[in-house]
């Protein structure tokens, strides 16, 4: 019988080489589940896959995600992200490397309300990396710290990828307590993991941000006095516009973090 680790590794090749065909990841993802469940198992096996889905669609911590990925649909489609790197951006005006902090501070931003990757990406892409490219910034410091940013959603809660570890890891560690005879584990909580991560995703954007100005001394223009939308800091933007700009994610960021690290509502609830 083959290992589980030769048909990990398989998978992760299969999954690596259909992605590069340019196929939906979706399809992708379903469609080689099913085929390695028929190769190395059975048909039979399928019965099992099905109730699996079914078990995983009942969990309410899995809700969580679609509704978090909602929340980053509606910060880039409004144009909320946008107006913050802009506001961000004159409030830095004048510090050397200020484009790529304020890319760094949005896309922590970005995490801390919405969890996913993609609006933040999406967002930087088009409104920062122009504008540091036009500035006279390396193409790879520029590419890199946007890339840098938009991987904060993974770590800063409210993260999706920790309320899918935290389902996983739920049932690994009451498996594992069962075995040593614990029948009453105490259970680890999505909660749990946003209450770790907070701490190592704030220091990760501190060391981006400090990383950035020891390379922005000798590879970013002397100093970015304008902004991205041009002009000095006091032409474009009000200080109530800027406030406009920060107040909305602010608020969600209090609203969800705060109901689920004090206990007052699940990820599910608060998203």
């Amino acid at each position: 019988m083959i290992s589980p680790t030769l048909i990990l590794i398989l998978m992760f090749g299969g999954l690596t080489a259909f992605l590069l065909t340019g196929l939906p990841v979706a399809f992708v993802l379903g469609g080689l589940s099913v085929l390695f469940t028929v190769i190395f198992w059975d048909a039979n096996a399928l019965v099992l896959l099905v109730l699996q889905i079914f078990d995983t669609m009942k969990s309410e911590a899995l809700l969580a995600i679609p509704l978090f990925c909602l929340m980053g649909v509606v910060l880039e489609r409004s144009g909320i992200a946008e107006r913050l790197l802009v506001s961000i951006s004159h409030l830095a005006s004048g510090v050397r490397g200020s484009l790529a902090l304020s890319v760094v501070i949005v896309g922590a931003v970005m995490a801390a309300s919405s969890g996913i990757v993609g609006a933040t990406v999406v967002t930087m892409g088009l409104v920062g990396l122009p504008a540091m490219l036009q500035r006279g910034y390396p193409p790879a410091l520029a590419t890199g710290t946007i890339a840098a940013a938009g991987t904060l959603g993974q770590i800063i809660p409210p993260s999706i990828a920790l309320v899918i570890l935290g389902d996983v890891i739920q049932g690994a560690h009451q498996q594992a307590e069962l075995a040593r005879g614990n029948f009453a584990p105490d259970p680890v909580s999505v909660v749990d993991l946003f209450a770790g991560a907070l701490l190592p995703g704030l220091l990760l954007v501190s060391l981006y941000a400090i990383w950035i100005l020891f390379i922005c001394r000798n590879r970013a223009p002397d100093a970015d006095t304008a902004t991205l939308t041009g002009g000095s800091p006091g032409d474009d933007l009000s200080m109530q516009a800027i406030l406009r700009s920060f107040v909305p994610p602010s608020l969600l960021i209090l609203a969800v973090l705060g109901l689920v690290l004090f206990g007052i509502a699940t990820p599910a609830e608060a998203a």
